[in-house]
């Protein structure tokens, strides 16, 4: 009995992290997805002008583009914030 309740309490300390990484998979939102796709046109990416047969290069090297972007000191921040004095 003794070993039973250390196998479920190694599994459970086992599975734990596990379970918590997967409860922060949330889906986006249509409000995250639009500024993505923002951010993408924004790096050059057109899929009016693209041609078919070069889709996966043109949509790769944007998506480089505003990793870099994203990436580099003071790039592109999502959130917002407030400025000004405190409410009394």
């Amino acid at each position: 009995m003794k070993s039973l309740v250390q196998a479920v309490v190694i599994a459970a300390t086992l599975a734990a992290p596990v379970a918590v990484f997967a409860q922060s998979n949330q889906p986006l939102t249509r409000a995250q997805v639009r500024e993505e796709l923002v951010q993408i046109e924004k790096a050059g990416y057109n899929p009016a002008r693209s041609n078919p047969n070069e889709y996966p290069s043109n949509i790769q090297a944007a998506q480089a583009r505003v990793a870099a972007q994203n990436s580099a000191v003071g790039g592109v921040t999502t959130g917002s914030s407030q400025q000004g004095r405190a409410a009394q």
